[in-house]
């Protein structure tokens, strides 16, 4: 995700546009941008499991990154429609929507709705779905999340293909107000789905010739201060 974060900067400098499409090894907690993980999460219990945690520079709750396809899509915020967090949003889920469907999934997109408080209780990413995001059979199946900067936004969510995200609830210091909730592209098609089948679906839905880039330089890691500072 400091590749995401290096990307949005080089964005914001160049009005290039990138989509990144990845995994994680080992598997990863990670916060969100403002979540209270200090009064949400155990972190004794994190430490004594040996998991890796990290906070995100986008909002949004915890997401257990195992089984999954991680995207990002860092632009101008002119390049998906005319520039509101809204239109760009769906935009994206639109074209993540259409890779699923190319596989076999009748993925839609969440009607508009109004938007709920978020609770001080802990809970996963997966628990609910907001207006605008990726449905499969009724369930969250992608969770997302943007951040804009001088001009320019990164985008990045989780496309989940096997597993669950019961972790949170382990690691929760009070029950939490939802279960992990969500389902798994796994789940929905009855067999097995690889990184690569939806790597290669997303870059076929994406629409736009997609060229490669150059890794930009990555600054050091923000550490424990960043991710525990509240």
């Amino acid at each position: 995700m400091a590749i995401d974060e290096a990307l949005l900067d080089d964005a914001t400098r160049t009005g290039l546009a990138f989509l990144r499409l990845y995994r994680w090894s080992p598997p990863c907690l990670s916060l969100g941008r403002n979540e209270p993980a200090l009064a949400r999460y155990d972190r004794v219990a994190i430490t004594r499991l040996g998991l890796d945690v990290v906070r995100r520079p986008t909002g949004g709750r915890a997401v257990w990154h195992e089984h999954e396809v991680t995207y990002a899509v860092i632009a101008p915020v002119t390049a998906f429609g005319g520039g509101s967090l809204r239109e760009s949003y769906h935009r994206i889920h639109e074209r993540l929507a259409a890779a699923l469907r190319s596989l076999g999934v009748e993925a839609v997109i969440a009607p508009e709705r109004p938007a709920d408080r978020q609770s001080d209780r802990p809970a996963a990413c997966f628990a609910s779905a907001a207006g605008g995001e990726v449905l499969a059979a009724g369930c969250k199946v992608i969770g997302s999340a943007q951040v804009r900067r001088a001009g320019a936004f990164l985008q990045h969510g989780s496309i989940l293909l096997d597993g669950s995200q019961e972790v949170i609830r382990a690691l929760s210091r009070q029950p939490p107000s939802h279960a992990g909730g969500g389902t798994t592209l796994s789940a929905v098609l009855g067999r097995s789905v690889s990184f690569g089948e939806v790597a290669a679906a997303v870059v076929a839905a994406w629409g736009e010739p997609l060229g490669p880039s150059v890794c930009p330089t990555v600054r050091a890691s923000k550490g424990d201060a960043w991710t525990w500072r509240r």
